[in-house]
């Protein structure tokens, strides 16, 4: 995922730490122990750079939601300490978004006719179900065809060391060996389409559910109840992976209701 500004704040407070600790350490001020401490600054604050960076969307949740910090945007948005919701005040009536993060392994194309009929009337008999108004967005984007094969070869040999593993116990788990074989099988399939020179098409697919509350704390409760009845709702009805989404991730997603990226390697960058 791209990185917020929230983030950016750890990461440039880390750098600062680090920074100021390789200063104390050059200069030696304090005598040997100043340079000790100094050099201690110098690592914490670089470690603590390379952490925010690489997995600030799970660390600054974490530390907003111990410290109670929240969040506030000038157009009146503010995110809780749990940064996994987005509330709103407009009139006196508080509104909260949810955000779900799909990961599709099966193309349309990959299916036949029947099964795709099926799969339609499956997902319009469990949408029906829902109570509440639901937004599911989709964006697609070509990818480059040697990266694409480069990340599906090496899926690939890795899904079938597994699956040769699994089958060389003793005792093989069976719900897993069809889960690992189902998986090799996706991946021969895609390298076969790219093989017969069918383009790749990358998506970033998720899902958005709103509620409303007379408090912001019974509106960010509705709306988690709403996300978790639609992650299973989902996961049914698409066959597909769902997760609950935020700090970072929820952020990126919030974002994108307003401008989403232009190009496919931005988008690419905002999801990697």
């Amino acid at each position: 995922m791209a990185i917020s500004f929230e983030t950016r704040k750890y990461i440039y407070a880390s750098i600062g730490v680090g920074a100021f600790g390789a200063l104390m350490a050059f200069m030696g001020a304090g005598g040997p122990i100043g340079a000790v401490i100094g050099g201690l600054f110098a690592g914490f604050g670089s470690l603590f750079g390379v952490i925010f960076w690489k997995y600030g969307y799970i660390m600054v949740p974490l530390i907003t939601q111990r410290t109670n910090i929240i969040m506030m945007s000038e157009a009146g948005y503010e995110v809780p300490p749990a940064q996994d919701v987005v509330v709103k005040n407009a009139g006196g009536v508080y509104y909260a978004t949810a955000f779900l993060g799909l990961k599709i392994f099966e193309s349309a194309t990959e299916k036949s006719n029947d099964e795709n009929i099926a799969y339609s009337q499956f997902f319009e008999r469990a949408i029906s179900n829902l109570k509440y108004v639901t937004k599911i967005a989709y964006m697609l984007y070509v990818e480059d065809v040697g990266e694409k094969r480069k990340m599906i070869e090496t899926k690939r040999a890795e899904s079938q060391l597994k699956l040769a593993r699994e089958r060389d116990k003793a005792a093989p788990d069976v719900l897993r060996l069809d889960k690992l074989e189902r998986e090799s099988a996706l991946w021969d399939a895609q390298l076969t389409r790219l093989i017969r020179g069918v383009k790749p098409m990358g998506i970033v697919a998720y899902a958005q559910t709103t509620a409303v509350g007379i408090s912001k704390e019974a509106a960010s409760a509705k709306a988690r109840s709403q996300a978790n009845e639609l992650r299973t709702v989902l996961a049914n009805a698409l066959n597909v992976e769902v997760v609950n989404l935020a700090g970072d991730e929820m952020l990126k997603c919030f974002e994108w209701e307003r401008f989403f990226p232009t190009t496919p390697q931005e988008l690419e960058e905002s999801v990697i």
